[in-house]
């Protein structure tokens, strides 16, 4: 691998000379820019407003436009000289545990090569001293033109450095979240524990940029003069979600389903909530019965002690509403 920066390591006296690697790289498809209607190439040519004429890449160097227009030139050997410590220095200045650094702030990834054989002692003592430790080196450095921030890891048996952005060039979440108040109920949070069960793990080596790939095929149909096949029809029940337990419960059957398993979405154990469970009463629940049975029994003599009242009460009644007879006199025999 080509290293683009030279430079050392500033161990606190231990000096080890590195190269710096990319440790990254960019499959991405790029295109040219071309006029639609013949096909040319559409360039883009660097040219001097002084002497209006196009000027080659040795002929161009930087410069800092001031507030009023000037520009003041910088040459490298400007920069070079730069009175700091991290000109051509990587150093270390404090070791952390690793989650202290919040993956925003993560950038740029490189590998740091031993500069030849007298470095490979103090590169090895300071990586297995960063596997010992469990920690990362926080670190500065000066590269392309400005003073850096980095973080030193493990990767293998090599160390390789993260670039980081300075923490205040990472914004706030101010506005992100959503401003109303939304209650989520367990059963939601059920269906998204089982979606993500279903879902799991994944090799990250199996992933690839199926993007990248379609595109190399239309490029291929094209040079071949075939048609690119068309894209597949977009699934129906895209959009806005408006019943997000059934979004949840159709999104758990077919993980299932891709995943070869029985797609049917049982019902989930519920969460364990701090209600009490009822108490088991015992023999108490027999006296309870039996009170109840007691208490059932005076309303059950006293409703008929009231019904025989009401019949006795009706009886009197009647005979009072009833007429009395007249008796009529006997004849007495003289």
């Amino acid at each position: 691998m080509r290293s683009i920066w030279n430079g050392a390591i500033s161990f606190g006296l231990v000096s080890i000379p590195i190269k710096l690697v990319n440790a990254t790289e960019n499959h991405s498809i790029s295109f040219r820019q071309i006029h639609t209607e013949d096909g040319g190439r559409i360039r883009y040519r660097k040219y001097c407003e002084l002497e209006d004429r196009e000027v080659s890449s040795q002929e161009i160097g930087k410069g800092y436009e001031d507030s009023d227009g000037t520009i003041i030139p910088i040459t490298d050997e400007d920069l070079a000289g730069l009175p700091i410590p991290t000109a051509k220095t990587i150093e270390i200045v404090a070791f952390v545990p690793e989650d202290r650094i919040d993956p925003l702030q993560m950038d740029a990834a490189y590998y740091l090569q031993a500069g030849g054989a007298p470095a490979a002692k103090p590169y090895t003592l300071l990586r297995e001293a960063l596997k010992r430790s469990k920690k990362v080196a926080i670190t500065k450095y000066a590269l392309r033109g400005r003073e850096r921030l980095g973080m030193l890891r493990v990767v293998g048996d090599a160390i390789a450095m993260h670039g980081l952005l300075w923490p205040d060039e990472v914004r706030a979440p101010e506005g992100v979240a959503p401003d109303a108040d939304v209650t989520v109920r367990d059963k939601e949070l059920d269906l998204a524990d089982a979606l993500m069960d279903t879902l799991g793990e994944v090799e990250l080596e199996d992933l690839h940029d199926e993007y990248r790939e379609a595109v190399e095929e239309v490029v291929a149909a094209k040079a071949a003069g075939e048609t690119p096949k068309e894209a597949p029809a977009a699934e129906a029940g895209g959009g806005k979600v408006l019943d997000l337990m059934a979004a949840l419960e159709n999104s758990v059957r077919a993980a299932r389903e891709s995943r070869g398993e029985d797609a049917e979405v049982k019902q989930l154990p519920q969460r364990k909530t701090s209600r009490s469970s009822p108490k088991d009463t015992g023999g108490k629940k027999s006296t309870s019965t039996a009170k109840k049975k007691t208490a059932s029994s005076p309303r059950k003599s006293m409703s008929k002690t009231s019904q025989a009242g009401k019949k006795s009460t009706t009886k009197k009644a009647a005979a009072k509403k009833t007429p009395a007879k007249k008796t009529t006199p006997r004849k007495r025999s003289a």
